[in-house]
């Protein structure tokens, strides 16, 4: 395990993404098991609050961002080490601000509704790539083996990524930015039917391609999302309060 580490994190330069990507995580399981215990009222666990006015956690994640991210352009020529502790210091901020991702994006507390759930899911893909990057894999980086030019492939690569995230298949486009023949695979297979590319092309014009859209959402794709949302509610916990998108907006 040791000589792994040395030779494949140390030796290759990946120690500050590997600290931050370590950070990432145990920072977002420790903000959900607190903000989990918060919820319950259990023992001291309770919300930051200035007055009446409550500090989100997102907050604290913007100034560890903020500290994390100058402090490492101000040490990442000194020691790899300096560069890895500055790169923890941002992986725990990335954490609480991509834990109130969905706060942002809908400028409304939405943390325990189903639209909070874009929080985890923000989370998970920043996991996800961060992952793939420490594996050594980089975006719209491989030429199949042939001597086309790279330039010509990265343009064929990244239209083939926008064609499969337009269809709605958002993980089959990120992982395959790492790994492009799964680009070729989403850019050619049918799109989902709430797609951007399915109500453009065929929602109306073609009631069958609509149809059979419908019917592998049904079969295929809502066991593997209803596993998900199982996942990440066991990892973060239950979202299940009434929606209040309608409600007052954060100013």
């Amino acid at each position: 395990m040791g000589n792994w580490f040395e030779q494949s994190i140390i030796a290759t330069g990946r120690l500050p993404l590997f600290c931050f990507f370590v950070a990432l995580i145990v920072s977002f399981v420790a903000t959900r098991i607190n903000v989990r215990l918060i919820r319950a009222k259990v023992g001291w666990f309770r919300d930051v609050n200035v007055g009446e006015m409550h500090i989100h956690h997102v907050v604290f994640g913007v100034v560890l961002m903020l500290v994390g991210g100058v402090t490492g352009l101000i040490v990442s020529s000194a020691s790899q080490v300096s560069y890895a502790a500055a790169a923890s210091i941002f992986g725990i901020g990335s954490a609480l601000v991509l834990d109130e991702f969905a706060l942002i994006l809908h400028l409304h507390d939405v943390y325990w509704e189903e639209e909070g759930r874009t929080s985890v899911d923000a989370v998970f893909v920043a996991v996800a790539v961060t992952g793939l990057l420490l594996m050594g894999l980089r975006p719209l980086s491989w030429d199949y083996g042939t001597p086309v030019n790279p330039a010509v492939l990265i343009v064929a690569n990244l239209v083939l990524a926008v064609v499969t995230l337009l269809k709605g298949k958002i993980w089959t486009g990120l992982v395959g930015l790492f790994v492009p023949v799964l680009l070729m695979v989403g850019a050619v297979r049918l799109a989902r039917p709430g797609s951007p590319w399915a109500h453009w092309f065929f929602a109306r014009r073609s009631p069958r391609k609509m149809a059979k859209a419908v019917h592998r959402e049904e079969r295929w794709r809502r066991p593997v999302i209803t596993a998900k949302i199982a996942f990440q509610e066991f990892v973060s916990g239950r979202h299940d309060l009434p929606s209040t998108r309608r409600g007052r907006r954060l100013p």
